[in-house]
């Protein structure tokens, strides 16, 4: 038994259990999301560097921060494009920020995804470097940071490694939309 919980914690000690501690990225729930530019991919912006941190404001947002383009992370956006649509009323805000080195090397490849996967209203982008911006710290073994704020606050914070956002954490993301949305009256 001892031996047991000796190895254990050297496992633990050596970082062998990883996947069981919850992917930490960005910025902490009540602290403020930084304004930050990156070139669109998709959208009116298309081609341009724009900062929608600015224009949101103290309204609603959700913002994706993503390293790779998959199935579940399209899920999620369209979850997203739905949203949009169903709360424009409060002026929901939503936007994808891929993280990769050279925009024009994947904006072929990300404009293709989008339209492969019906994301029309989400606006779709690249950040130029593949850390992120800098004020949002994420986290290297996060391949999607999902951040929801509103009043410029983030409400809810979480990340996820590569393969972890399954369609059960797609729609666990998006029941969480009413934590930014005003209450019903």
């Amino acid at each position: 038994m001892r031996r047991g919980i000796v190895l254990a914690a050297a496992l633990v000690a050596l970082g062998a259990a990883p996947a069981e501690r919850p992917c930490v990225s960005g910025p902490k729930e009540g602290q403020r999301p930084g304004p930050y530019s990156f070139v669109m991919c998709t959208g009116e912006q298309r081609g341009k560097s724009h900062c929608y941190i600015c224009e949101t404001a103290d309204r609603p947002a959700v913002i994706v921060f993503a390293r790779s383009m998959s199935a579940p992370l399209a899920k999620l956006v369209a979850g997203l494009d739905k949203g949009l649509a169903e709360h424009k009323k409060s002026e929901l805000r939503a936007w994808v920020t891929l993280l990769h080195d050279d925009q024009s090397a994947i904006d072929a490849d990300v404009l293709k995804w989008a339209k492969k996967h019906g994301i029309k209203s989400v606006p779709v982008g690249v950040f130029e470097d593949a850390d992120g911006p800098p004020s949002y710290k994420l986290a290297r073994d996060a391949d999607v940071t999902v951040l929801m704020s509103v009043k410029q606050k983030v409400v809810v914070n979480r990340a996820f490694r590569a393969k972890e956002l399954t369609n059960d954490k797609v729609a666990e993301m998006l029941k969480q939309l009413p934590k930014i949305l005003p209450a019903k009256k």
